[in-house]
């Protein structure tokens, strides 16, 4: 397994652990919990959407889809690696951010979620823009001869 697959699948991982305990403690409503608690269920939700499964399908998929004819088997790896710690600074920023919005509105979040966001759909578009070439038909890959 490459290297970026590694830091993908841990970080994918990490996510999935504080993710669900995040998301335990905010459903189980035991002990009367407080707001700020509560207001962990959407960042909960959030890191096992894009923390966890996102992260854990450009790690195997980086891994595991057919490399490209010349050049660098997995293409240019450092997109590949911008990609991560793109998403991995707008996952970052989300955590800061989401729970601050229970606190009411403030200047701080009115800036930290749109730039997590959109750091998020960068990271995305990177690794679309890496995996791309390599989403071709078997011909493609071994023309006769």
């Amino acid at each position: 397994m490459p290297r970026l697959s590694r830091f993908f699948v841990k970080s994918a991982l990490l996510c999935l652990v504080l993710g669900g305990a995040m998301a335990g403690l905010a459903l189980s409503g035991a002990g009367g919990l407080p707001p700020l608690l509560l207001a962990l269920r959407p960042l909960a939700w959030h890191l096992l959407t894009v923390g966890w499964a996102t992260q854990l399908i450009f790690g195997v998929a980086f891994w595991m889809f057919p490399h490209l004819p010349g050049g660098p088997p997995r293409g240019d790896e450092r997109l590949a690696w911008l990609a991560f710690w793109t998403l991995n600074s707008g996952l970052a920023l989300r955590a800061l951010g989401e729970p601050l919005v229970t606190l009411g509105p403030m200047p701080l979040t009115a800036v930290l979620l749109p730039l997590a966001a959109t750091l998020q759909l960068a990271a995305v578009l990177l690794f679309v823009l890496l995996t791309w070439p390599g989403v071709r038909s078997l011909s493609a890959r071994h023309p006769p001869g």
